[in-house]
């Protein structure tokens, strides 16, 4: 409100002439009211204290306490590595212990660059969480949402997409409301590193009836999860083209990039990949050698929401977009959805918990498929204390999978 009293929306409005022609702004740009910071240059603010703890179904949810009253929120995950992580924080934590919160990039480069050791998926998973609550008291102590921060929102709602087996599953999702969906590959069998025409012709035979129950309105997506070798991968993607798949996610292992820069000069569906690849340094050898059309940051893992952004940044001089992996919590969806709305080149954001059970307002799925961007201050979320109390604790482990027609371990 200004000082006559006249929102800042109805303002807007009133200038364009939009409100008699029955038109509105679309609500989630202007449904905050950002009021100005206490004193936000002249008190001083001190970390205090560092909590985690372990929550159902396989997350880690983090609370950086601060002496001003105000908790921030992060999601340092690694799947299947819970106490590592837990431990991993602990030790970050004297660094952190009376620090101010808000010197976040400071922050990020003390803990990544003192560590001698630096980068990979302990360190990148714990400073990720780290980074995310940082912002998030950050952006609670200046009333705003995280991206305010980075320049405004560049859209009002974020694209998100669901998850389809079959057929059947995708007329399910299609009745909830997604718009895009995202497969796996369907197999009888774990995938031999040369596979037949039957394993082939199953996994293509699913996708089309994804496709035919979708309609070609529907953009589907298929993840090789890195579990097929790059041998069968040029074969099977070959046979899916004529369904033409939004993208192509891990056509095989994202280490060596000269194979997976292979595969994507091999065809013209766009191959997406990052999910396992860690900071600004990781990423740059499969901009460099065009190894993927579509970069995928996992923002638990490669370094949170500061990390993210400059990735992203990197990507757009390629003519890249950003589709952030997250088959994590509510807090990393929160995380994901702030970046897509600061960015560009986002294109579409990967989810697996809208935030039911665990936010006091939970995140909703749009008629159009997309979710509106957070409008609260910092990341935009509530934990609701009474519903997780029954999802703390778990002991989660990474499936160990093996063939079992030779009993070799095969990828899951």
């Amino acid at each position: 409100m200004n000082k006559t009293g006249i929102s800042r929306r109805k303002a807007i409005e009133s200038v364009l002439g939009v409100a008699g022609m029955g038109l509105l702004l679309p609500s989630s740009s202007y449904a905050y009211d950002s009021g100005p910071p206490k004193n936000y240059y002249k008190e001083k603010v001190k970390i205090t204290r560092l909590e985690t703890f372990l929550i159902k179904p396989r997350w880690i949810f983090l609370r950086i306490h601060t002496d001003a009253g105000v908790v921030g929120l992060g999601e340092p995950l690694l799947e299947g590595r819970a106490l590592t992580i837990q431990t991993a924080i602990k030790e970050i934590e004297p660094y952190l212990i009376g620090k101010d919160p808000r010197q976040v990039v400071h922050h990020w480069q003390a803990i990544y660059r003192h560590a001698f050791y630096r980068g990979g998926p302990i360190l990148t998973s714990a400073l990720s969480g780290i980074d995310h609550a940082l912002w998030d008291i950050k952006g609670k102590l200046l009333n705003v949402p995280v991206y305010e921060l980075f320049g405004g929102p560049t859209r009002d709602r974020v694209r998100v997409y669901g998850r389809a087996s079959n057929a059947e599953d995708m007329k399910k999702r299609l009745a909830e409301g997604y718009k895009t969906i995202k497969t796996g590959v369907a197999k009888e069998n774990h995938a031999r590193m040369v596979e037949n025409p039957k394993f082939i012709q199953y996994a293509a035979d699913n996708f089309a009836s994804l496709r035919q129950a979708g309609g070609n309105d529907m953009d589907i997506a298929i993840d090789f999860h890195g579990a097929i070798s790059p041998q069968t991968a040029k074969v099977l993607i070959k046979e899916l083209e004529p369904y033409q798949p939004m993208f192509v996610e891990e056509p095989c292992q994202a280490q060596n990039v000269d194979m997976l820069a292979d595969i994507a000069h091999g065809t013209h569906i766009p191959i997406a990949a990052g999910e396992r690849i860690f900071t600004k340094w990781g990423f740059r050898e499969i901009l460099e050698k065009k190894a993927a059309s579509i970069l995928q940051p996992d923002l638990c893992h490669a370094g949170g929401i500061t990390e993210g952004r400059i990735i992203a940044g990197m990507a757009e001089a390629y003519y890249i977009p950003i589709a952030p992996h997250n088959p994590m919590g509510p807090i990393s969806l929160a995380a994901g959805l702030q970046l897509a709305a600061s960015i560009p080149n986002f294109l579409v954001q990967e989810q697996v918990s809208l935030g039911e059970g665990y936010l006091k307002k939970p995140f909703k799925l749009e008629k159009d498929g997309n979710v509106l961007i957070p409008t609260g201050p910092g990341l935009g979320v509530e934990l609701d204390e009474d519903k997780i109390k029954d999802k703390i604790g778990h002991d989660w482990k990474n499936p160990e999978s093996y063939d079992p027609r030779d009993g070799s371990v095969v990828d899951w």
